[in-house]
């Protein structure tokens, strides 16, 4: 595994924070939109395998399955015996609850799902149109100040947004979580990744490999050959291979789970680079 790694990420001292280059999302744990129990059982097999497997970042929201991610992530913790402080979680908290007291409550919530007594990085998920952004940061900055969260950053900002969110929050922002793969560019032609790996924050690409045309994609098809991988991985590779940028796929098969972990020590040439930057 590679990592990245990030300084200055807390106020009064100086410190480093490192990530793991692909961690495990949980979008589709326990349901989508609202829980579905009767997806319990593949849901916690497959956290299972990816903590067997060695991953440490578990990226979670509020809104994934309406909180039952989150209690079924705590739930394979606990039951896998892993060590809490050997773990990064993330969570999210939803647009309708950037109001102060909302927003207090679901960082509670949250950790109590969890059953957990921090979380290491609360982002905003989405923007809000109309959203009081001070006041949002007004109890993410408390949420720091009281232990419950260690870092605080933002998700679908795009850069004016970033920037607000900067000189709002007390502690640095230390990511942009965004829709970031092969066929998907947006913010990269917004700015965001340049502004990113500019000013020591990470892009944290989601959807990384969600495009319909990766399995027939004669380039991707050559170069994963090349490198006896599949073309899952290869687009995988693609992205962590870029500096500031982390990745967050998910899958319930535990080979995939496998490979996509493994997809970070792939070692693509600068002509490959450019092929695939090329589309």
């Amino acid at each position: 595994m590679k990592y990245e790694t990030i300084h200055n990420t807390s106020t009064g001292s100086v410190r480093s924070l490192t990530l793991p280059k692909i961690g495990f999302g949980t979008w589709t744990i326990g349901g989508e939109t609202s829980a579905d129990p009767t997806t319990d059982s593949a849901s916690t097999a497959a956290l299972h395998s990816a903590l067997e497997t060695g991953y440490t970042h578990f990226d979670t929201a509020e809104y994934y399955s309406d909180g039952h991610a989150e209690e079924l992530l705590g739930r394979a913790v606990r039951e896998t015996k892993t060590k809490r402080e050997n773990l990064f979680i993330t969570s999210k908290v939803s647009p309708e609850h950037l109001d102060y007291d909302n927003l207090i409550n679901s960082c509670e919530k949250s950790l109590r799902r969890l059953d957990m007594d921090y979380i290491d990085l609360y982002l905003i998920h989405w923007p809000r149109v109309g959203m009081n952004l001070e006041e949002a940061f007004r109890a993410l900055n408390k949420l720091v100040r009281d232990g419950k969260v260690k870092n605080l950053g933002v998700s679908n900002f795009k850069l004016k947004l970033l920037k607000q969110a900067q000189s709002f929050s007390e502690t640095p922002i230390i990511t942009d979580q965004v829709p970031y793969s092969l066929p998907n560019h947006i913010y990269v032609k917004n700015g965001v990744l340049e502004y990113c790996q500019q000013n020591d924050i990470l892009v944290t690409a989601y959807s990384p490999v969600k495009f319909r045309s990766i399995s027939v994609n004669k380039t991707l098809g050559d170069i994963a050959k090349a490198h006896s991988a599949t073309p899952f991985q290869v687009a995988l590779a693609w992205l962590v291979i870029q500096p500031r940028v982390i990745t967050i796929p998910m899958s319930f098969n535990p080979a995939h789970i496998k490979e996509n972990f493994d997809a970070a020590d792939i070692e693509l040439t600068p002509s490959e680079i450019e092929l695939l930057k090329g589309g």
